[in-house]
């Protein structure tokens, strides 16, 4: 499939900012299934941009601008062709064993109540790629999708109390549960195309897991929607949790409110559509 995307970010500032640092996880990389034909970061204003990896392999960019600036626009564009590999991942960059993926973070703690869900799902599959799927499955059923968007550094524990939550909820869930029955997991952030919205306008990017099976190595899971990830993906960074594979954190010097206004469009190529009529 070959897909199209548009991701804006502005920040405002209700005072003068000195400076402004930004690291933006929002480059994927090429690998099997997924091929990066174009992309484009492009800031509304004087600004100083360094090209980088993080320590999961993911690619990076480090934004620096200098004030005073109240308002901020970063513009991310770019075309991808992607492959249905039933969310097997290969040829990704893999700096990391998996076992690190076994570490706990704020957001992904699990509580008695996860540690007993995850219990229900080592008894309730057959093997490891099954008990997978029966957790993504699960987690499916037993919350509610969120259609507004909530807050992303909610942990684990918070979100499987409420029984709602946004993708980053349903992620932070599997990804406590994998991991409390030894199962190497981690977050994924990206890029979803939703023919039936508007356009495939979105309020933000989407977010998934990965977990490690014996014999196949890594492969995806999306809770939210309890399905492997297919060509209607596009994977963008990894991390332990969210905040490991923000689309964009940073800092700034200046005082004042900062508000924030986030738009996602994903597209299909046209001449694909007409074919598909």
């Amino acid at each position: 499939m070959r897909l199209f995307v548009t991701h804006r970010t502005e920040y405002r500032f209700s005072e003068s900012q000195q400076r402004i640092v930004q690291l933006a996880r929002v480059t994927p990389a090429s690998y099997a299934g997924q091929s990066i034909v174009d992309w484009q970061i492009d800031v509304d204003c004087d600004a100083r941009l360094r090209p980088g990896r993080d320590g999961y392999g993911n690619e990076t960019t480090m934004i620096y601008v200098n004030g005073p600036i109240d308002r901020l626009v970063l513009s991310v564009t770019g075309e991808v062709l992607t492959e249905d590999k039933a969310g097997m991942v290969f040829g990704a960059p893999e700096p990391l064993p998996p076992m690190v993926f076994l570490r706990e973070t704020a957001l992904t703690k699990p509580d008695d109540a996860i540690l007993a869900f995850a219990e229900e799902m080592r008894a309730a599959g057959r093997n490891t790629l099954d008990r997978m799927h029966q957790l993504s499955t699960a987690l499916n059923e037993r919350l509610e999708f969120d259609k507004i968007h909530t807050n992303v550094q909610r942990d684990a524990a918070t979100a499987f109390g409420l029984g709602h939550g946004v993708c980053q909820d349903f992620a932070h869930i599997f990804v406590a549960a994998a991991r409390a029955i030894d199962v190497p997991a981690r977050y994924v952030s990206g890029h979803l195309y939703q023919p039936e919205t508007a356009a495939g306008s979105q309020e933000a990017s989407h977010a998934w897991v990965e977990a490690c099976i014996e014999d196949l190595g890594w492969v995806g899971f999306d809770p939210a929607n309890a399905l492997c990830p297919d060509d209607s993906y596009i994977r963008v960074a990894i991390g332990l949790d969210y905040r490991e594979a923000a689309p964009l954190s940073g800092a700034r010097i200046g005082g004042g409110v900062e508000t924030l206004a986030v738009g996602v469009s994903v597209a299909q190529s046209q001449m694909q559509l007409q074919r598909q009529q």
